[in-house]
């Protein structure tokens, strides 16, 4: 099976752009191996596997050299998976881990330690939380000693219902995907004007990943106005990544397309220095930027 991602790297597009030393990609996964790391049974399908050695062959191909790795639903709970690819690369590679809000302090700290900056939670159809917004709330509480962020990932109609309750968090928020807009409504959609109201807050930060998401036939190009109104109104809280291997998708981008998109949404050296080195550098806690 893991032929098929190898047969994939093999084929992305040249990319075009070269991107600044110390270059992140902010959001992708790692899944498996299952022999390995087991996926959940309660996962609702079975991937191929993409693995760390995977990933980095992906990263060095596209001039990148920092990574956050998203622990993936399919490994629910389990961390481990993307602990052991971020102790591969300790310097590298930092994680953000799936948990309940209910994770007490000792169990934060653990996390900590093996080098995960945040916790995610997902208000989507597909991977609806089961935590409530007081438990998730009071769990902010208990990441802030540690320096640790919350993040969601949210349809984008829950902006409007959910930006009252985050604005409430004792820590930063980062919002996955551009918050999932559908680029097809256009930039005057509520929607989208809801996210930029949220981000008019400087607790909040944003991923302008996702640009094969939030629309629908590469390369994207309906998609550009908004992930560069993010960059342009919110240059130093704005992170950029692949989201690979694609999971839950329509179709499978070419991480090279992605790449080369990075030109048009911030354009000139000094954003793509905040989005790509700079912006995840502060926000995730890496090391020296020399």
């Amino acid at each position: 099976m893991t032929e098929l991602i190898k047969t994939y790297l093999d084929e992305i597009a040249p990319v075009n752009l070269k991107l600044p030393a110390l270059a992140c990609d902010s959001h992708f996964h790692i899944f498996g191996p299952a022999s390995t790391f087991p996926y959940i049974e309660t996962r609702n399908f079975t991937p191929v596997d993409a693995t760390k050695e995977q990933l980095f062959d992906l990263h060095h191909r596209l001039g990148i050299q920092r990574g956050v790795i998203v622990q993936t639903a399919l490994h629910g709970y389990d961390n481990s998976a993307t602990a052991d690819a971020i102790a591969t690369r300790p310097k590298d590679y930092l994680g953000v881990a799936l948990a309940p809000a209910v994770t007490g302090t000792d169990e934060l700290k653990k996390l900590y330690q093996q080098g995960f900056r945040g916790i995610r939670f997902n208000f989507m159809a597909h991977l609806k939380t089961k935590d409530s917004m007081a438990d998730i709330l009071a769990l902010t509480h208990r990441l802030a000693p540690l320096g640790m962020h919350l993040q969601i990932h949210f349809e984008p109609s829950l902006v409007h219902s959910l930006s009252g309750e985050l604005k409430k968090s004792a820590v930063p928020v980062m919002i996955d995907h551009m918050g999932r807009v559908d680029a097809s409504l256009g930039v005057n959609h509520p929607d989208f004007q809801g996210l930029l109201q949220l981000l008019k807050d400087p607790k909040f930060h944003v991923k302008v990943s996702g640009l094969d998401r939030i629309s629908k036939v590469p390369p994207y190009e309906d998609g550009v106005p908004f992930a560069k109104t993010l960059v342009d109104e919110f240059t130093d809280r704005c992170v950029w990544g692949t989201d690979w291997p694609h999971p839950n998708h329509h179709h499978i981008p070419d991480d090279g397309v992605l790449v080369n998109s990075i030109a048009r949404i911030a354009d000139n050296a000094e954003k793509i220095e905040h989005i790509m080195v700079k912006n995840p550098h502060h926000f995730y806690g890496f090391g020296n930027l020399v």
